[in-house]
């Protein structure tokens, strides 16, 4: 009977796991806008995803905090690769849930962001949601690496790969920090060679 329940909770469990992961934008769908507080290279300014969808394809990210394990390798991900993201004529962003303060020191700090590509701060996590994706609470008296207490939600990390026509051509999630740079950067060179095809 024990172990029924136990293969039941944990049925449970996976399906509520698998809703989440579901429930994300997938592939055609619009993406909404984004007008939020952004940091680039530590100075802020007003981040528009509908402005910057002007030049091009967007990768659109959301990670839990900045200057955390996975995050931190993230940006640097990001940022190393910045050079191939603008060969394939895409930008980048990122989103979090942190204040504009610790983004201004996050965009800037030369083993993260470097002041590669803004990130914006969706402090009440309505851009998250927007997107579909799940927001939750940090346990209490977790810290980030710099030894600060994280005070703010965490949305989970997905990557979406919007089009200059706002649809979502790839959307990425379940995967590691590296993984989910390369499949986006993958994703994104796809994309350029199918328009260089059509040409």
């Amino acid at each position: 009977m024990r172990k029924s329940v136990i293969k039941f909770s944990l049925l449970l469990a996976l399906a509520a796991m698998t809703s989440v992961t579901m429930a994300a934008l997938k592939e055609g769908d619009a993406a909404p806008d984004i007008k939020a507080q952004a940091s680039l290279s530590g100075k802020s300014f007003t981040y528009s995803l509908k402005d910057a969808l002007k030049k091009g394809p967007v990768v659109v990210y959301f990670y839990p905090s900045a200057f955390t394990g996975g995050c931190n390798i993230q940006a640097h991900g990001f940022a190393v690769n910045h050079e191939k993201f603008q060969e394939a004529g895409a930008t980048v962003v990122g989103v979090s849930l942190d204040s504009i303060s610790s983004l201004n020191d996050f965009s800037a700090d030369p083993d993260y962001c470097a002041g590669k590509f803004p990130v914006a701060s969706d402090i009440d996590g309505k851009i998250a949601k927007s997107y579909d994706l799940a927001v939750t609470e940090t346990p209490a008296g977790r810290k980030d690496t710099r030894g600060n207490e994280i005070d703010h939600g965490r949305a989970e990390r997905s990557t979406f790969i919007v089009t200059a026509s706002g649809k979502v051509y790839a959307a990425i999630g379940g995967l590691t920090p590296e993984q989910n740079v390369a499949k986006a950067l993958e994703a994104v060179q796809k994309l350029a060679a199918s328009k260089t095809a059509k040409l």
